[in-house]
């Protein structure tokens, strides 16, 4: 029987050309897989009649976009997830929204080996491979870029031998992946860390400089889960598309940073994410309101790790799955309304509202109506700072006397 490959396709140069190589280079048959979460671009249809004109001798394709939202980015605003305090995972989150798809077309189609387009020096390689290993150990993994050295001349020149159904027009100056979530853009000129990137850089969002109107937003969630935008109900999909189009237009989202990559190196990343962005500092304000002092204390230390888990492509590692319960269950809570302005590249929260607030504002307020109990607070200082008194009162028994003199020898 002949062994079968299911390749991670996107329906560009490098994908296209990849299925006859992957082809010439194994042997085996190929099975395109393309999965839309939110990227733009071709028609999956146009994809999948692509992929088969190549040489694949199955493609599938899945719009899983509501998939990518609810079992994705949801996760990810619950976690209130920013890699290095600022990166919302973007493309992080999607690879094993796509990983899922792959181990189960391999299952369809009694393949052995899933391929994918990554090089040998960036995160998505190990994202898509230690996945795959975590649905599916008996799976092998080939990446032709980094295995065969599929250079893009030796991929343009295999396309052209081939009179491949694909243009092999200039290649973009950049590398660029976006899905709904947002967009990642490097290379190019970026890599000199001293150049500031430029407006044709952008595409998801407006320059934050421009002269225009605020934008007033209203954000409900309920259980954590964004529900509601300005009172008219939204899928979380459609409450990420909205604020992609609304804080976009206000130039929130952009973010500019050197970060570390999970292979060791410093990569600089310019990233757009304008409904990523605008949810979490809602959701965050939210949970200001909502959660307890010291669940939100500790929640802070599991969302780190949290990101961190899912940047290094442990999605559906065990203490991932096993933090998924813990956030699922500090968010139990959050629900109500956040009022933000959208204006000047920041989304600035102005209004909190939430029937399960734990802010009492006859604790709060130092005017008439006072319900705290001052004279309460002097017994807590005196208990509260007991120990640390008593430690300084050692302190001061151990040091000598400055004032007896010293002995000469």
């Amino acid at each position: 029987m002949t062994e079968r490959v299911v390749l991670a396709y996107s329906g560009g140069l490098d994908t296209s050309v990849a299925i006859g190589w992957i082809a010439e280079e194994t042997g085996a048959e190929v099975i395109a897989v393309a999965v839309d979460v939110g990227q733009g671009g071709e028609d999956l249809d146009v994809i999948r009649k692509r992929a088969l004109a190549c040489g694949a001798v199955a493609a599938e394709v899945a719009d899983a976009k509501d998939e990518f939202a609810e079992g994705y980015c949801l996760p990810a605003i619950k976690a209130n997830a920013l890699y290095m305090d600022r990166y919302p995972l973007v493309s992080a989150l999607s690879r094993p929204t796509i990983v899922q798809h792959l181990v189960a077309a391999a299952e369809k189609h009694g393949a052995t080996t899933v391929a994918h387009g990554c090089t040998g020096k960036g995160n998505d390689q190990v994202r898509f491979e230690a996945g795959i290993a975590a649905l599916a150990p008996g799976l092998t993994c080939i990446a032709p870029v980094r295995d065969y050295a599929m250079t893009r001349d030796k991929a343009i020149a295999f396309c052209e031998d081939r009179q491949l159904p694909i243009a092999t027009t200039r290649k973009s100056p950049y590398s660029i992946d976006q899905n709904v979530f947002g967009r990642a853009v490097e290379t190019g000129f970026l890599e000199d860390i001293w150049n500031a990137p430029i407006e044709d850089v952008y595409e998801y969002t407006s320059n934050p400089a421009a002269p225009r109107e605020a934008d007033e937003v209203v954000i409900t969630f309920e259980q954590g889960a964004p529900v509601a935008i300005d009172g008219s109900p939204v899928t979380v999909l459609q409450a990420i598309q909205q604020l992609n189009e609304r804080a976009g237009a206000q130039g929130v989202g952009r973010i500019d940073m050197v970060e570390d990559r999970l292979v060791g190196i410093k990569s600089r990343e310019v990233y757009e994410a304008p409904g990523a962005i605008a949810l979490i500092t809602a959701h965050q304000e939210l949970e200001n309101v909502t959660v307890e002092r010291e669940l939100a204390r500790y929640k802070r230390q599991v969302e780190q790790r949290w990101g961190e888990l899912v940047y290094d492509g442990q999605w559906f590692s065990p203490l991932k799955r096993a933090l998924d319960g813990f956030i699922s269950e500090a968010n139990q809570h959050v629900s109500g309304d956040i009022r933000m302005t959208l204006h000047g590249g920041r989304a600035v929260v102005t209004g909190r509202r939430s029937g399960t607030s734990l802010y009492d504002f006859g604790l709060a307020t130092y005017d008439t109506g006072d319900t705290f109990d001052q004279s309460a607070a002097k017994g807590f200082i005196d208990i509260y700072s007991l120990s640390s008194r008593i430690a300084a009162q050692r302190q001061s028994w151990s040091q000598p006397d400055a004032s007896r003199p010293k002995t000469l020898a």
